[in-house]
């Protein structure tokens, strides 16, 4: 049986103490070389002392048009070739090596890396526990002095040819932040370095060659197509290797990133931020959604019992390109080539439904058709075929087909139609939660059954094809290595009719009034806050005049209490004085 990793975690697996176990499996090292005769003698010093049997090891040299040519030095594995590839570019010598290589698993090695004597191994034991990993080992860079051949295969320890050195940074620093790799899968397929590392041959023959289109990001490319083939990536820290001086990316990030993100923006869709354009469409989609036929009783307005109606397919195209999400196909699949057109009476043609079909979407770059429903990990073929692109050059390698799987596949239902962001939500879920199938519940009537959509994650479905046992439902094994969830389609906005379209230019003055309104409030808060200021302002004011007229009452008051005192001195005054005249008079009277 199979193992099965759930996502990147490959801490499932155990694989076999260096040393202490027997290998079986084969491994071909291809070492792509452009001049630097030096460095590759170390190089095939450093395989040449691997603990790793040499009987179970192919040594491919490919030299891309060296001048003078390279040659195989006397110290080198025993299974040592060397191949000619005269079209220069490292992808086009890898894919030369590729071809010529024989083993179970394919070790990329650059010609100016040199593998610690147990590298190979640590490699290897990992790819005898699964047959879908890539498995990467950590480099150090060293600006020593190069030593001899002999002294390579001599040493016990490479550090004591090649310390002090630093190490891969950007490298080491996703690993440490993702807790291994197994904390967030979708950056894994960035471990895949050419420099030094391994990959099952049937998965990379699932996968593709390397990609000659590209000047840069090659390796990373590949890696993206491989995790959509199904792989776990899994980073080594016993596969010690020491690159010979700096790399390029070491010597100039931002040139570096400036041309490689140019080309990898339109083979990578999980590089979103690379993505920000609203409108334009790439190599590779997002999504690609699939419009199944809606099963019926019996046919309608001229459609096939079970078929294409032409009124429910344009409901739901229409929509799925007028949503938020631009990154997106449409595939169609049908009895296409069966369809007939009809020049006396078109109305009575059998086909109608599937000729309005293909007529009204037929110069849609976006929608495509195809004569079946496409495979859940594989990319669908176009009908009518495309032209065949123009013939590689000698001895190189194809580059993958024109039609790479999107990285997400949703089967819809004719006739069912989402919501403008419904497509990017579903799409979330799935992304944030690693979902490897979303199955989203349309209806449920006593005709039809359950109606359902299904958003397959092209990766998930890949590896369940690998780990699946005979006879088992792919589901199942999906379920096991990535999760399945299912949803409610009414909550994501589905509904089973046709909805009007907001056009670009609707699109565009809602979002001028929009923004007019935002600038319309902002200038009114604006005026608030300053009128705001001004009461407050204005409060300060009435506070300190409140303040001032509390201290003038409060002296109004002790003036008053001395009134009060001086009137009730008065009083007394008077009151004594008439009483002495009462007297006086009283006395004269007498």
């Amino acid at each position: 049986m199979t193992a099965r990793i759930t996502g990147n975690d490959y801490r499932s697996l155990t694989p076999p103490e260096l040393g202490a176990w027997t290998p079986s499996l084969r491994v071909s090292v291809v070492v792509p070389a452009y001049g630097g005769q030096d460095k590759l003698d170390l190089t095939l010093a450093g395989l040449a002392g691997q603990t790793y049997p040499a009987g179970l090891t192919e040594v491919i040299v490919v030299d891309n048009g060296s001048e003078p040519p390279l040659r195989l030095p006397a110290l080198r594995p025993e299974g040592t070739r060397l191949v000619v590839c005269p079209t220069p570019g490292r992808a086009h010598a890898r894919n030369a090596g590729l071809r010529a290589a024989t083993g179970d698993v394919i070790h990329w090695l650059d010609s100016d890396v040199v593998l610690d004597r147990r590298s190979v191994e640590a490699h290897m034991r990992w790819h005898h526990a699964a047959p879908y990993l890539v498995v990467t080992g950590y480099l150090r860079f060293t600006p020593a002095e190069l030593p001899t051949p002999e002294a390579v295969a001599a040493a016990g320890d490479l550090a004591e040819l090649f310390e002090p050195a630093e190490p891969h940074a950007w490298l080491v620093d996703l690993i440490e932040r993702t807790d291994g790799l197994t904390g967030n899968p979708h950056r894994a397929f960035s471990l895949h370095v050419g420099g030094a590392t391994s990959v099952n041959a049937a998965l990379l023959a699932q996968a593709g060659p390397m990609d000659t289109e590209l000047i840069l990001g090659q390796d990373t490319e590949m890696g993206y197509r491989l995790a959509q083939a199904g792989a776990v990536f899994v980073p080594e820290p016993l596969a010690r290797a020491f690159h010979l001086g700096p790399t390029m990316r070491m010597r100039g990030k931002a040139p570096i990133d400036r041309v490689s993100h140019a080309f990898v923006a339109d083979r990578i869709p999980a590089y979103r931020w690379l993505r920000s354009h609203p409108a334009r469409q790439w190599k590779v989609p997002y999504l690609e959604v699939v419009v199944e036929p809606a099963a019926r009783p019996g046919g309608e307005n001229g459609e096939s019992a079970g078929g294409h109606g032409y009124d429910e397919v344009r409901a739901t195209v229409d929509a799925v390109l007028a949503g938020t999400l631009p990154d997106v196909v449409v595939t169609v699949p049908g009895h296409w080539d069966r369809v007939r057109t009809e020049g006396r009476a078109p109305l009575t043609n059998p086909d109608l439904d599937l000729v309005l079909i293909r007529g009204h979407y037929a110069h849609e770059p976006r929608v495509r058709f195809t004569l079946g429903s496409p495979h859940a990990a594989r990319a669908a073929v176009p009908y009518p075929p495309r032209e065949e692109s123009r013939p590689e050059a000698e001895n190189a390698a194809p580059s993958p087909a024109p039609a790479e799987a999107a990285p997400y596949r949703l089967r819809l239902p004719a006739g069912w139609v989402p919501e403008q962001d419904t497509l990017a939500r579903l799409l979330d879920l799935a992304r944030d939660e690693g979902y490897g199938l979303i199955s989203v519940l349309l209806a449920e009537t006593p005709a039809q059954g359950i109606v359902a959509a299904r958003l397959e994650r092209t990766a998930a479905f890949a590896r369940a094809a690998i780990v699946a046992e005979e006879g088992e439902d792919l589901d199942d094994a999906v379920e096991d290595t990535f999760g399945v969830l299912w949803v409610d389609g009414e909550t994501y906005g589905f509904l089973p009719e046709a909805r009007p379209l907001d056009g670009r230019r609707s699109a565009y003055r809602a979002r001028a009034e929009a923004e007019a309104e935002v600038a319309r409030l902002m200038k009114e808060a604006e005026r608030l806050r300053g009128q705001v200021t001004r009461w407050r302002d204005e409060a300060s004011r009435w506070r300190r005049s409140a303040v001032e007229l509390r201290r003038e009452v409060g002296g109004l008051r002790k003036e008053l209490g001395a009134v009060r005192k001086n009137l009730a001195a008065a009083e007394k005054v008077v009151q004594y004085g008439l009483l002495a005249s009462v007297r006086r008079a009283i006395v004269r009277r007498r």
